[in-house]
């Protein structure tokens, strides 16, 4: 059972000054999870949390993250320009791109951003780019290809990912860049998303950490860091069990001793790039019930729509809800939960069982604190919702009003509605 991180008198206070829907976060809860990953990764005296901003690109956020010890991961020009203006500097960013256009490159050059390499012929690109000066420290983006896999579980298909560089070629990488002028180098690799499991950070560590030697023998460099990137995943569904951020360190700490330490190499940084693991289980979307329908099915509709939160419509993604005030009430009902846009796939729920719902009522989405305002848009014409900060002195604050009918025409500057 998942339960909210407000009650419904909480609610109702909230939605008394703050009109439904919205996005709702967790400050406590942010705070307590940067500190229980670097409390995981103590054991390394470089290791570097880089949140990914995609995640959840909103100041109040990143400056919480910012306080809290973190840096970013930026995969594009305004993701840079966002954290900059946030507090963070070059050391604290890391540029994780693909397909990246000319200017973003030169952007994070002169932040004096880590770049991370997605592919080996964007080394030449760099090369004929007027006023790109080769850093000190370049990371490249590795994918083994094949099929990465867990004892007989299937995670995920690495050769089908357009992401990151074979083996050959980050070495090979490696090697042109030396003769550029990089002297540190870092790994970062990526092989399977929203993994709830304790045993995939480790397993992944052990097969960078194994390619480590193998570039050292064959380059003669000892890699400055490793990045382990995302893929901690959070439980969407209630049956399902939290990962452990302890036990998850513990794995790669054990890793890092077979096979770094037995081998000489004591120093190697470990990063990561979490974003879902850090934020989603500390935000809500908030959604309040407007109608009921009954034909073929039972239809809650509701205030929010797939432009809060695409995630449902998007991939067919399990988010779990909760009626406030009846999380004790037994599920007797089935219903679909709907939002207005004209598309069938906007839905939160379909089928599911909850205790009888009534107009008026006040849902609670849950797991949204991540991939969710981020990823909203405006079909329908429909406008981008707030997001308010449940602080950790129990007051709210609204970090992002919600959009305005003259947002959504503030684009379309010079035309003449009346020509």
């Amino acid at each position: 059972m998942k339960i909210p991180f407000v009650t419904k008198e909480q609610l109702e206070q909230i939605t008394a000054e703050y009109p439904t829907p919205f996005h709702l976060y967790d400050e406590k809860g942010i705070r307590q999870k940067a500190r229980d990953l670097h409390k995981a990764f103590a054991w390394n005296k470089g290791f570097k949390e880089f949140f990914a901003v995609k995640a959840t690109p909103t100041p109040a956020i990143l400056k919480i993250l910012h306080e809290e010890g973190c840096g970013v991961d930026c995969a594009s020009y305004v993701e840079l320009l966002l954290s900059e203006k946030c507090g963070f500097d070059g050391t604290e960013m890391m540029f994780s791109s693909n397909d990246t256009p000319a200017e973003e490159f030169q952007f994070a050059n002169q932040l004096g951003a880590t770049i991370n390499l997605d592919a080996y012929e964007h080394i030449e690109f760099l090369k004929n780019l007027p006023d790109f000066v080769f850093p000190k420290t370049m990371s490249l983006r590795y994918n083994p290809g094949g099929v990465f896999a867990m004892g007989t579980k299937i995670m995920d298909n690495p050769e089908e990912s357009k992401f990151g560089m074979t083996k050959a070629q980050l070495i090979q990488g490696i090697k042109d860049l030396q003769k550029l002028g990089v002297k540190e180098f870092g790994m970062h690799s990526f092989l399977a998303s929203n993994t709830v499991t304790n045993d995939y950070y480790p397993e992944l560590a052990r097969k960078l950490f194994e390619l480590a030697l193998e570039i050292r023998q064959e380059t003669g460099i000892t890699l400055d860091f490793i990045n382990l990137s995302g893929g901690i995943g959070v439980n969407y569904r209630p049956d399902e069990e939290a990962n452990d951020i302890a036990k998850i360190g513990q794995g790669v700490h054990k890793a890092y001793e077979e096979i770094l330490t037995a081998n000489g190499i004591e120093n190697l940084k470990i990063y990561t790039e979490l974003g879902r693991f850090m934020l989603a289980p500390h935000g809500h979307l908030i959604t309040k019930v407007l109608h009921l329908k009954e034909t073929y099915r039972k239809y809650v509709g509701v205030d929010a729509s797939a432009v809060n939160l695409m995630r449902p419509a998007f991939y067919d993604a399990y988010h779990h809800i909760t009626v406030a005030g009846k999380e004790k009430q037994e599920a007797t009902e089935t219903y679909d939960i709907t939002g207005s846009l004209c598309e069938n796939n906007d839905k939160f729920a379909k089928e599911r069982a909850f205790p009888e719902i009534k107009v008026g009522d006040l849902l609670v989405i849950h797991d949204t604190g991540a991939h969710g305002f981020s990823m909203g848009y405006q079909y329908n014409a429909k406008l981008r919702s707030a997001e308010i900060l449940l602080q950790e002195d129990g007051k709210t604050r609204l970090i992002r009003r919600a959009e305005k009918p003259a947002d959504y025409f503030a684009t379309l500057d010079g035309f003449d509605f009346d020509n």
